[in-house]
C-alpha cells in the first residue's frame, strides 16, 4: 500500500502528498522511493509547470524521518546509507528545474524542515509550527538540509535556527525569510493555487531557464559536495551515546 499520494491540475500543479497523517507524516524508504518516483515524473513531464509537497491531515507536514525504522540503524556506515539515499533526493529537489512548494500543512521538524528547505518556496497555514531539532537529538542535520538552509537565508538567521534547535512560528518564520507566504488551513490549498498562478503562466522554458540561474549557483558553490560532507558528520554522531539517550526519550514519550 502507497504511503503517498501524487496528482496533477489541469493547470499543471503537480501535487505529492505523504499520506502517513497517524505517524505525523513521517518519512521511510517507501516514502523515499515514492518521492524520488515523484520527482522523476515532474522533471520529465514537459505538462507539469511546478511541484507542490504536502502532508496529509492538518497535524504535520513532515516530523522527518520514523524513528520507528532508522533506530534499526546502529552504526554510522548504516546511518550513512540511509542519509545518503534521502540526502540525494533533496538535491534533486534543489535543481529540479521547475519551481517548487512545500506547502506546510502543519508542524515540521527535523528532517521535514530539511525537505522544505530544498524547495524554491514555502506557504504555511497559520498553525504550524517549525524548527531543525536535530540537535536536540544529538545529532546534526543529516539528509543536507543545513547546508541548503545557509545557501537561503542570512547566515546569523540560518545559524541560530540549526544552534537553537528551537520551534518557530509563522510570523519569526516569515520574518527570517524561511515562509514565503502564511494563510489558513481552510484556505491553504486554494492559496497556494492563487501564489502560484502568475508563475506557472509563464512557458515552461522560461520557468527553467531562471531556475538554471540557480543550479548553476549550487553546481559552482559545490553544494552537493558540501551537503555530502554535513551527512558524513552526522552519520558519525548517530553512534553517540547522546543520540541514543535522547532517542530513547523519544520513544519511551511516545510510547
Amino acid at each position: 500500500m502507497k504511503k503517498s499520494e501524487l496528482f496533477t491540475t489541469s493547470q499543471g500543479i503537480a501535487t505529492f502528498v505523504i499520506n502517513r497523517p497517524e505517524k505525523r507524516n513521517a518519512i521511510d524508504y517507501d516514502v523515499m522511493n515514492e518521492l524520488q518516483q515523484a520527482v522523476d515524473y515532474v522533471k520529465h513531464d514537459q505538462l507539469v509547470k511546478a511541484f507542490v509537497i504536502t502532508g496529509a491531515g492538518s497535524d504535520a507536514f513532515c516530523s522527518g524521518g520514523d524513528l520507528s525504522v532508522f533506530h534499526e540503524l546502529k552504526t554510522s556506515k548504516e546511518a550513512s546509507q540511509m542519509l545518503t539515499k534521502m540526502g540525494k533526493i533533496l538535491y534533486e529537489i534543489l535543481t529540479l528545474p521547475k519551481p517548487t512548494v512545500a506547502l506546510l500543512n502543519g508542524t515540521s521538524v527535523g528532517g521535514g524542515c530539511e525537505l522544505a528547505i530544498a524547495c524554491d518556496f514555502r506557504i504555511s497555514a497559520t498553525h504550524s509550527e517549525m524548527g531543525f531539532i536535530q540537535g536536540n537529538l544529538g545529532i546534526t542535520t543529516g539528509w543536507g538540509g543545513g547546508t541548503i538552509l545557509l545557501e537561503k537565508l542570512r547566515y546569523q538567521e540560518a545559524m541560530e535556527m540549526i544552534y537553537s534547535a528551537q520551534l518557530y512560528g509563522v510570523e519569526r518564520a516569515k520574518q527570517i525569510g524561511f515562509l514565503s507566504y502564511v494563510t489558513s488551513f481552510k484556505e491553504l490549498t486554494m492559496r497556494c493555487e492563487e501564489w502560484l498562478a502568475p508563475i506557472i503562466h509563464k512557458p515552461t522554458h522560461v520557468l527553467q531557464a531562471y531556475k538554471e540561474i540557480a543550479i548553476e549557483k549550487w553546481e559552482q558553490s559545490r553544494v552537493w559536495n558540501r551537503m555530502e560532507q554535513e551527512i558524513h558528520r552526522c552519520s558519525i554522531l548517530w553512534e553517540s551515546p547522546e543520540h541514543e539517550e535522547a532517542v530513547q526519550k523519544v520513544i519511551v514519550k511516545k510510547a
